[in-house]
């Protein structure tokens, strides 16, 4: 069973792109938040965000809305290497447990990168680094729940959805790595 973390009181996923330096990311927004910043190159995206869509029992749509603006004007700030001050309202959709993970990533620092089984010893559930991964795998606002920051336990550049490139791109950006 999905949990959303505030009610959906609109039928649409209303999709749009943004350009960024390392990939193209795409952006879905129900009502006034943005529910969906994930990378159009990622492996089944088209099934991600359909699966995004039946968990909203919402349509989808292509156009733009405010909130595609002003998540534009977040990304746009993150990658002049500036930590954006812009608040972006966001509505995360997943298992408890999936927000639980999320909700701890969203509290990682700028420029700090954190390792799974970390992670999983916060979430006071030591033994569950596959399930954790999984969960951080699952993150569908790429950047505003900031994924890219969690590393492997040797420091290696593990599993990330817009790719090693990309990952590693947004941690030179953010002086986490040289």
């Amino acid at each position: 069973m999905f949990f959303m973390s505030s009610p959906s009181s609109c039928n649409r996923l209303l999709l749009s792109t943004y350009a960024s330096p390392c990939g193209v990311l795409q952006l879905g927004a129900v009502a006034e938040h943005l529910c969906l910043c994930d990378w159009q190159q990622r492996r089944h995206a088209e099934a991600f965000v359909h699966r995004l869509s039946h968990r909203l029992r919402a349509e989808i749509e292509w156009g733009e809305a405010d909130i595609h603006r002003q998540a534009a004007r977040w990304l746009d700030l993150y990658f002049a290497g500036h930590i954006p001050s812009v608040s972006v309202p966001l509505r995360l959709v997943g298992t408890p447990f999936q927000l639980q993970v999320w909700h701890l990533l969203e509290h990682l620092p700028y420029g700090h990168t954190v390792n799974y089984g970390l992670l999983a010893e916060r979430l006071s559930r030591p033994t569950a680094v596959r399930a954790l991964a999984h969960a951080v795998g699952a993150n569908p606002l790429s950047l505003f729940v900031p994924c890219h920051r969690v590393i492997g336990s040797d420091g290696s550049l593990v599993g990330y959805a817009g790719g090693l490139e990309a990952k590693s791109f947004l941690l030179h950006l953010e002086g986490a790595i040289c």
